[in-house]
């Protein structure tokens, strides 16, 4: 080897030299029983490239994608071969290629890396997150999808894909928010209808397939097919690091909280508050005593209306949703009304999906006590300005309360940047266990709020004559809580934390763009929900299918989608719609499942027995 192994002299390395320094420090890894890439040597470097990996289509994590039913059996070479045997040519032969990008970050320094800041192991990066040599891999730059755009137009047949710019009834503009040319103009707005500039929203490096070697339940196979899960609005899968923090609170820490001296308890204790202040953290709140954990998003809606509800709403008052809310942001203020005499109103949304402010405004009035809406719509993806809706109604003199549960796992949250009266979310939505979720409420609210249930633990003294109630956020919540899953909550926010949710935010933009590009093609989808500001939901319905039909065949070749009302019944009505199919992305699913996505559709396409008038 060379004086110089480092490069240190600015000279271009010598690819065997890198291949043997990776191969060295993959056999010198602490821990190695658990390192899935012991004795796998580096990847070959290519000649006449010097310190850059080969590229790659597939991708070392996702495997070989058998192919679909109705084509020849033989696997294909790659995914996008998939595609071409169902597609136009012109589809295939723009997709982007996927650019090879290196990262490095320490190796974990114990097995305890997942107990960060309540335990004396110290934290060190998840199991298989960010470690040396893996390739990465990023999505579409703003290139790419310039050239899909621009590429020759396939011509128009029966079960074809027919340009991504024409017109139909549901995207009238034929146009989407991240490829709308008075919006993303190109170049000195020289070119119309280019891409915006994904190459700099991707930075910096994502390494999709370091990350999903984090999830064990993405090896899995269903009907022999890899794993593609594309029901991430319904719940999302656990990172080893989220496993391990629940098991090892089990092995070792298991205790009730808060009521005794011993080391368990101190234990327990510590750890569950612990999770306390990282969710405080995570949401921007001024403190840990403004989180309240309770099961989910639904019961945290149903806390607030039988609290502060009750507490403030009347005869004649009004509550106020949007047209796009789940029913768990319907259900409770209905029952309210109903108790009360109160009335509900509703700001409706235009035809891409988008709530329309200027209706929002008239509905507001001094009888307007509290608006409640989603931050993001879990039926169509659509994100919605919440900003504008809590300063608009705080003039109004009115409360607000934002349902997270869709929006705090792809973008970053600040509830005092927000100013948002009450802020809920679930943690199964995050990458956390089931069973646990948040209600963040401004401190003084909480400390006039009555408790909703009564029990042990919210008290700070009892006679048989009155009850003195513990101060927020103990006052609600009574008797034994969700501890270890608490704990797995704060274990699931460290690991997004490592990642950076800007940096999820980045990739899962430029994802869903690639996504929707290769859905809309497709003649006979239709897409619901066409909004300029989205995040990774891609509701959909195919011209001569039952969305059960379409959910089917996409579990037949291992692809996980929801099919369904999705509980927001009001909105799929709104679109003349009782069901969609909805595949939802998050920052492990890769541009290779969503080609598989894209082939499955366009397969069933073809095989329409009714076709095109």
């Amino acid at each position: 080897m060379s004086n110089d192994p480092f490069n240190l002299s600015g000279g271009l390395p010598d690819p065997a030299e890198l291949a043997q320094l990776a191969s060295e420090f993959f056999a010198a890894l602490p821990n190695g029983e658990r390192n899935p890439l012991r004795g796998v040597p580096a990847p070959d470097l290519p000649a006449g490239l010097p310190g850059h990996f080969s590229r790659n289509e597939v991708g070392q994590s996702v495997g070989v994608h058998p192919a679909p039913v109705g084509i020849p059996t033989t696997p294909p070479a790659t995914p996008r071969a998939a595609v071409a045997e169902v597609a136009p040519a012109g589809y295939t032969a723009a997709l982007p290629a996927i650019e090879p990008l290196k990262q490095h970050s320490p190796a974990p320094t114990t097995p305890f890396y997942f107990l960060g800041d309540v335990s004396s192991y110290p934290a060190g990066n998840p199991g298989g997150a960010n470690l040396p040599g893996l390739q990465t891999f990023s999505t579409p730059t703003d290139t790419d999808l310039r050239g899909l755009l621009n590429a020759e137009e396939p011509a128009l047949r029966s079960g074809g894909i027919p340009s991504a710019r024409a017109a139909d009834a549901s995207n009238p503009a034929g146009s989407f928010y991240f490829i709308d040319p008075l919006r993303y103009p190109g170049p000195q707005g020289s070119h119309a209808g280019a891409a915006p500039n994904l190459a700099a929203s991707a930075r910096p490096p994502f390494d999709v397939h370091a990350i999903r070697k984090d999830f064990p339940i993405l090896q899995e196979r269903v009907n022999g097919r890899q794993l593609v899960w594309f029901d991430n609005a319904a719940t999302t899968q656990k990172p080893q690091s989220v496993i391990d923090r629940i098991s090892y609170f089990y092995e070792h820490e298991n205790s009730n909280i808060h009521r005794a001296a011993h080391e368990l308890a101190a234990r327990a204790t510590d750890a569950y508050e612990s999770a306390r202040k990282k969710v405080a953290k995570f949401l921007g709140a001024s403190s840990a005593e403004e989180i309240i954990f309770v099961r989910g998003t639904t019961e945290a809606i149903n806390m607030v209306a039988k609290t502060w509800g009750v507490q403030h709403i009347g005869e004649g008052d009004e509550i106020i949703v949007s047209h796009l809310e789940h029913h768990a942001n319907i259900v409770p203020w209905q029952q309210l009304a109903t108790q009360t005499g109160a009335k509900i109103r509703v700001i409706p949304v235009d035809d891409s999906g988008q709530v329309i402010l200027s209706e929002y405004t008239r509905l507001l009035n001094s009888r307007t006590k509290l608006v409640s809406v989603t931050q993001v719509s879990n039926a169509l993806g659509t994100v919605v300005p919440v900003k504008e809706i809590i300063d608009l109604a705080h003039r109004a003199g009115a409360k607000v309360l934002i349902d997270g549960a869709q929006s705090v796992s792809h973008m970053r949250v600040n509830v005092q940047a927000l100013d948002a009266d009450f802020f809920v979310f679930s943690g199964h939505k995050l990458f956390g266990p089931t069973g646990i979720g948040v209600v963040y409420g401004k401190r003084d609210i909480l400390e006039n709020m009555q408790p909703w249930q009564g029990g042990g633990n919210m008290i700070a003294d009892v006679t048989f004559e009155r009850t003195i109630y513990q101060p927020p956020p103990n006052r609600f919540e009574a008797g034994t809580g969700n501890i270890a899953d608490a704990v797995g909550l704060g274990a699931a926010i460290d690991y997004i934390e490592r990642i950076g949710i800007e940096n999820i935010a980045r990739y899962e933009h430029d994802l869903l763009a690639y996504a929707t590009y290769g859905m809309q093609s497709i003649r006979g989808v239709r897409l619901i929900g066409t909004a300029q500001d989205k995040a990774s939901v891609l509701s959909f319905v195919l011209d001569g299918y039952q969305t059960e039909e379409v959910g089917k065949a996409l579990n037949e070749e291992g692809i996980a989608v929801r099919s369904g009302h999705h509980c927001a019944q009001p909105i799929l009505r709104r679109f003349g719609l009782e069901a969609t199919v909805r595949p939802s992305l998050a920052f492990y699913n890769t541009c290779e499942e969503v080609d598989r996505l894209v082939s499955v559709v366009a397969r069933l396409v073809a095989q329409r027995k009714t076709p095109y008038k």
